[in-house]
């Protein structure tokens, strides 16, 4: 991807060393250093350091949140978008959804955190579109290989810390290390004092809680009808309520209202006031219907799977799911134990399996379940939502986790069409 910049010795800048020429610049990241001859053989115009260009695209002129978690991440970045929306402020939004400007989606989905360069790219439209703000999703893969690298965040948030990715960190300790290297600067920060897993340095730290004390607490919640809270902030105590369902969104709630406070000057009952207006995320917790009772969610963690679940511990909870390919297979067993531990039915089934065969994740999954009497195996996911559906009784939750609002199944290298809700409507005739 080549990008112009004007009234510069070079005429375009990139990363992509095969991209070079007399007019193009080669921007030497952490990425892509071991291409340099390459940029230089093509005849690259100069070479650039990544920090050396940050002010050329306006990272300067705006303010950057990042956020980092393994559950929580779009739907915290979501309801900081939607809050400084409707408080007023002009603000961008990058993340796994894609790019969001001043209430327009810009670029469809992408990356959770994209290269270095294409962040600077979405950053300068941001700046030229007048935004103030600009909220990004920071993955743990983008911390390793330095896809951050040469930002200033005015505020940086963690939501939580549970087991995802081992395929590439290998083991949590290192993926727990990986993410509090994120928050040992002394900038502002924001962290989930519940997280027993977070270390950080404490100067310009504030925190958010439920449960132990911390700069912004939850004093007291309902979860009927949406949900609501009363937030403590020192002397301060400040009502709200959301149209967003489950306990763990209180976490993601509480992250946005207590990062929009630290980052603009408006006051909490002013960010309280606004909370209700945010209707949560595409594919997060998304009810496709009432009758029969569906729910999807992008769930694909133990973590984020047991969250979910137990939000809807009062219903009897047919559960579909299933585990992506060439991911961490660790994590498979104990996906497998939850399900069954919640749910009154367990249908198992493909996710994305991309080049693994799918029986094999499943085999891996059924290994956490002891007692498999409630349990059905159909790898054809929609003929197991259908399984699940025809089975629906009364009350009974159908939820399907995995995949949210992904209107794809990845196997091996194609992406095949497929929308989890798409199917839902499509076998009830809605």
């Amino acid at each position: 991807m080549k990008i112009e910049l004007p009234e510069q010795s070079y005429k375009y800048v990139t990363e992509n060393s095969q991209e070079c020429d007399s007019q193009t610049a080669f921007v030497l990241t952490a990425q892509n250093e071991k291409y340099l001859a390459n940029a230089k053989e093509n005849g690259a115009h100069s070479i650039i350091n990544i920090e050396d260009i940050a002010e050329l695209f306006g990272v300067n002129k705006i303010k950057i949140v990042g956020i980092t978690g393994t559950n929580g991440k779009t739907t915290t970045a979501s309801a900081m978008y939607s809050f400084l929306l409707d408080l007023g402020y002009k603000c961008a939004m990058q993340g796994t959804r894609g790019l969001f400007m001043n209430d327009s989606v810009v670029e469809g989905k992408t990356l959770t955190t994209p290269s270095v360069l294409n962040t600077y790219k979405h950053i300068y439209q941001a700046v030229s579109a007048g935004c103030e703000y600009f909220i990004m999703e920071v993955s743990s893969h983008a911390i390793v290989q330095k896809r951050v690298e040469g930002l200033t965040f005015a505020l940086k948030i963690l939501t939580n810390i549970t087991q995802d990715h081992l395929d590439y960190h290998k083991t949590l300790g290192e993926y727990t290390s990986v993410k509090n290297s994120f928050f040992q600067d002394e900038g502002k920060k924001l962290i989930n004092r519940d997280e027993d897993k977070a270390a950080f340095n404490f100067k310009n730290a504030y925190t958010y809680s439920i449960e132990n004390p911390s700069t912004y607490r939850l004093m007291a919640y309902s979860l009927n009808d949406g949900s609501s809270g009363i937030i403590q902030h020192f002397q301060e105590i400040v009502p709200f309520t959301a149209s967003t369902h489950g306990f763990f969104n209180l976490y993601n709630l509480m992250a946005a209202i207590s990062g929009v406070h630290l980052i603009t000057d408006k006051t909490l009952e002013a960010i309280a006031d606004v909370v209700d207006n945010f209707a949560g995320v595409s594919g997060r917790m998304e009810q496709v219907c009432q009758a029969p009772n569906v729910i999807v969610d992008f769930a694909h963690t133990p973590d984020g799977m047991q969250q979910v679940l137990n939000a809807l511990k009062e219903k009897e909870l047919l559960v579909v799911f299933g585990a992506g390919g060439d991911r961490d297979q660790s994590k498979r067993p104990l996906m497998g134990r939850v399900a069954a531990s919640l749910a009154k039915r367990v249908y198992i089934t493909s996710d994305n399996p991309r080049h693994e065969d799918p029986e094999k994740i499943v085999q891996d999954i059924l290994e956490g379940i002891e007692d498999k009497t409630n349990v059905t195996v159909e790898l054809n996911r929609k003929k197991a939502i259908e399984l699940a559906l025809d089975a629906q009784e009364n009350e009974e939750v159908v939820v399907i986790l995995g995949k949210g609002d992904e209107n794809y199944q990845i196997i091996y290298d194609e992406k095949l069409p497929f929308d989890d809700r798409e199917v839902v409507r499509e076998l009830l005739n809605l």
